[in-house]
Formats: C-alpha cells, structure tokens, sequence
C-alpha cells in the first residue's frame, strides 16, 4: 500500500467495471460495487477481488447497509459514481425523478444523500441534455443542491477518443461535491480528435494525435486460425509487435498516469477471444467491404484500421427483443471483431476479462464506460482532494475463473438470488450448423 491512504469510492450500476477500472486508475480504491444483473456482478468480482460485490438493485439497499457489507466502517467515501439506466420524459404536471421509469435514477440520488460522499460523479447518456430530457437533470441538481451539495450545472458531454480512446463514444457527466470541498473541473481533452465531415477539432495541435483501430488491435493474432476459440475464449498465442497504445495494454510498458493494483496474468494467453461463425455468404460480403464503408445487408461498419472505432453498443435482453447490437467488422479480416478486440478499443487492459460468451462479454463492454474516459474525469476529483497518488505495490493474485464462465442460474447461486432477477435471452430454434472448416492452429 501507498503511505498515504488512498480516498474510497463506490460504484453503483458497476456492471463489468469500467468506471471502476478507471477511477482505480486514478488512484482511488473502490470498496463496494452494486449491479443487479448476477452475471455483472461475477465479473466485477473477477477483475477486483478487493471490492464488495453487492448482486442487488439500488432500490433495495440503503447506504448504511452499503456501509456494512463493504465494512467501511466510519471511514468518509470520497466519492460515489455510477450510470444509473433512465428514461427521462418529462411528465406534465408530474416530477421526472417520481416517475416510475426513473426510479433507478431517483435511487443514486437517494444514495448519494445516505453515504455523503464528498463527491458524486454520475454518468449517462448524451441524450438526456436534449428537450424535455433535461427535467430529469434539472431535478437532480435540485435535489443535490438541497442536500448540501455544490453540483456543476454547467454539465458536459465528453467524447473518450479526445481522452486517448480509439472510440468515438460521448457520454454525459454531471459532477458535484459536498458544500465546504473544492468543485471539481471538468478534464480538458488531452489528445487532438477529429471526425471527418462532422467539423470536431480539438483546436491544440499540440496534443498527441487519438490512436486508431489499427494501433489497438493490429497486434491481436486473427482468432479464425484457432480451432479451439469456437469452444473456448483463450488460447496460447503470440501477438505481433505492439504499439504505444497497445503496449500499454498488454502490460509491457508502464504507464505513468495508471495508479491501479497490478494484476497477475499470463500475456502469452489470448482471451476474451471465442469465435464467431459466418456463413460463406456473409464471408464474402464482409470481404467486399471497404474499410470506413457499412456492408448493406447486415448495416455492420467495416472498421478503418486508420480511424477509430464507432460508438461500441451493448444488445437488448428478452423483454426488448434480444436483439444483438451490431458488431463492426474486423478492418483486416472478412468477420466481426472479437470481445478482445472490442476491449481494447474501449482501452480495456488485456488481464481484464469479461464473460466468456460473446452474447455477455459484447453486453458487458458496450454498456461501460471506456476506462481511460473514466480515468480523467477521477483524475479532477483527485486534483480537488489534493491528493498524490502513487502505485501500490504487489501484484493482485488471479481470481477464481469460475466467475467469469458461470450462467445466469449459477451466478444467481453464488450471490444467493434469483435467478430471473435479469429476463434471459430468447433463442431462436438452432439451426443447423455448417461444418467448422479445418485449421492449422498456428
């Protein structure tokens, strides 16, 4: 550990963690982690064996009860930060935050007034700045305000490619801090973007230049040369000649801004890796697709291995169709990229896992904030603390991979609840499979 403790915070709506990684990075430790989806849970609980994972909805716990499973004690959390799922219609004649189709957000309100964090961070998307959407925000601050906190009402929409992420993806934040404690600032870009034909320039050349998808993944052995990824996520492979971008991730150089725990984890395994199974049909359709362009039929965007990737989304469950949001396709190869590869577009490192099923692990990283987008919005929280932070020394050992591969019915066992708690996807009858084609693994 750091001489100097390390400020606390807790993540609710945590989903897989990336808000949580992201604030780790920053320095902060994060004691207790709420999801209500037991399949999340399972893999925060993975990639952060030191936090309290709490399998339950918001609207049934209190902060004291927080308190006590993560055994905070007396101490004082720094900060309490989540990305609450929400409507936002505006109601006539009606409060947004006492309608019941916010009520996940008038509960991280509810919370934030329990736990009297000295801040709270809370995420969503950029929709709710526009039209009537914004009443919801409106009565937020409101109510913040009138709990004794100072709230930025000068909200911002921030875009992770101008924080080093090669993903065009923009998400709202809305920050605040407790009366008596310094307002945080809103992280300014620090690296230069810009979105062809869409007029977004980052206007200091100075900045370093967004990596791009290539940068991210070109590293990343073509998973349709292993047999064994349509069975498994990991296989022992080796990977090409890393960029900056990429080296980062992979753990082979130190990056000076992560004050994270270091995860043991073996780089020669590939994961996060299980392959998808095209008909011939979509192989040559794939194929005939250029780089930037999206392929007609299936609407999926070919990735330019120059550019950086479009807003990564996460599918819908049963009650909406269960519907699997589109993949982009590899900017190389004629198939939809791997949940690796989405990860490190998201600027997941590689020890991080998700579930090893690509219908959860898509799920996971398209629902969560890209790390290092989380990283520099902690980083002013940090700033306003006037707190140094350092990296702790040791390694995290590895955790129990059962976590990362348990179904609904077995992840609902392991916290004790239901396990319809999440509508289940409905599949359709399986259709006959072609034959695997034969492979050298390489």
């Amino acid at each position: 550990m750091t001489e100097q403790k390390r400020p606390i915070g807790i993540d609710l709506f945590c989903g897989a963690g990336g808000m949580s990684l992201g604030f780790e990075q920053a320095g902060f430790d994060i004691l207790a982690a709420v999801d209500v989806d037991p399949i999340h849970c399972a893999t925060h609980e993975f990639n952060f064996p030191n936090c309290a994972s709490i399998c339950a909805s918001v609207a049934d716990l209190s902060g004291a009860t927080i308190k006590k499973i993560a055994n905070i004690g007396k101490r004082d959390i720094d900060v309490v930060f989540g990305g609450a799922p929400c409507q936002g219609f505006s109601m006539i004649g009606k409060r947004a935050l006492d309608d019941s189709r916010n009520q996940l957000v008038f509960h991280f309100v509810r919370l934030v007034k329990e736990l009297r964090p000295k801040f709270f961070v809370f995420e969503n998307v950029k929709g709710l700045t526009i039209g009537n959407h914004r009443q919801l925000l409106s009565e937020m601050i409101d109510d913040l305000e009138k709990a004794g906190y100072r709230v930025e009402r000068d909200y911002r929409v921030l875009n992770a490619a101008e924080f080093g992420v090669p993903q065009d993806r923009q998400r709202l934040f809305l920050m605040g801090a407790r009366k008596g404690i310094p307002l945080p600032k809103y992280p300014s870009p620090t690296f230069n973007y810009w979105r062809k034909g869409k007029g977004r320039n980052v206007s200091d050349k100075t900045l370093p230049r967004t990596p791009t998808v290539w940068e991210a993944i070109g590293d990343i052995p073509d998973a349709d040369k292993y047999v064994t990824l349509f069975d498994t996520d990991e296989v022992k492979a080796k990977l090409a000649k890393p960029s900056k971008y990429a080296a980062n991730l992979r753990g082979d150089i130190e990056d000076p801004l992560d004050f994270s725990y270091r995860r043991a984890f073996d780089p020669a395994l590939l994961t996060a890796s299980m392959r998808t199974l095209h008909t011939e049909e979509s192989i040559r359709r794939f194929s005939d697709t250029t780089p930037g362009t999206t392929e007609p039929i299936s609407r999926f965007l070919r990735l330019d291995p120059n550019g950086v990737s479009n807003t990564l989304r996460a599918g819908t469950d049963s009650q909406r169709g269960a519907h699997t949001s589109p993949r982009p396709i590899h900017p190389k190869y004629p198939r939809v990229i791997t949940v690796r590869e989405a990860s490190r577009l998201h600027s997941y490192p590689d020890w991080f896992r998700m579930h090893r099923t690509k219908w959860h692990g898509f799920r996971q990283v398209g629902n969560s904030v890209p790390p290092l987008l989380a990283r520099a919005v902690a980083s002013t929280l940090v700033t306003a603390l006037k707190y140094k932070p350092s990296r702790p020394m040791g390694v995290l050992p590895p955790s129990d991979i059962r976590l990362i591969g348990y179904n609904m019915s077995a992840a609902a066992e392991h916290y004790g609840v239901a396990s319809n708690v999440i509508p289940q996807r409905i599949r359709k009858p399986e259709q006959k499979r072609r034959r695997r084609p034969v492979e050298a693994e390489m």
